[in-house]
């Protein structure tokens, strides 16, 4: 998985290479606050993709003065269920099932996360994603499997109501 322009997703729900897929707004319910104090910023989602960038702050480093894992993983996590909640036109959330991580470089200066669906079903999604540094190459990749959930009602739910 790479290029600039996102790869579109096929009426199947299956990713297929179509460059210039339309992009799409995300209903204000699907809002990620997580997102907001990680300063990671959406650019851009469109049916069965997504993609994240941020531009990394001091206390998202780790001892060696690069980005942590943790931010690498909850980046790649984050991104891809966007990603599967796109497949299905944002009329379904999701809950992370599994993700794997692997970590390729350091991750340092402005870091973009692509996350495309590749397959699934009614009930799930399989999405794939890679964060790219500014040079264009690969600081970690990701799979994930999401679990299709109905969005909570009114917007988003309260941590304390949290399964």
């Amino acid at each position: 998985m790479s290029g600039t322009p996102p790869e579109q997703a096929s009426p199947s729900g299956d990713a297929a290479v179509q460059p210039g897929a339309e992009p799409m707004l995300a209903p204000p319910s699907f809002h990620n606050p997580f997102l907001d104090l990680l300063g990671a910023v959406d650019d851009g989602v469109g049916p069965g993709w997504a993609r994240v960038a941020l531009d990394p702050r001091p206390e998202l480093t780790n001892m060696h003065g690069k980005v942590h894992g943790g931010v690498l993983m909850t980046l790649l996590d984050t991104t891809m269920a966007r990603a599967a909640m796109a497949r299905q036109g944002f009329r379904l959330s999701v809950v992370s099932i599994g993700v794997t991580t692997s970590f390729l470089r350091p991750g340092s200066g402005r870091l973009l996360v692509q996350a495309r669906a590749i397959g699934g079903g009614r009930s799930t999604c399989f999405c794939e994603a890679e964060i790219l540094d500014v040079e264009g190459r690969i600081v970690a990749k990701g799979v994930g499997t999401f679990r299709y959930r109905k969005p909570p009602q009114g917007g988003m739910t309260a941590p304390e109501s949290i399964e």
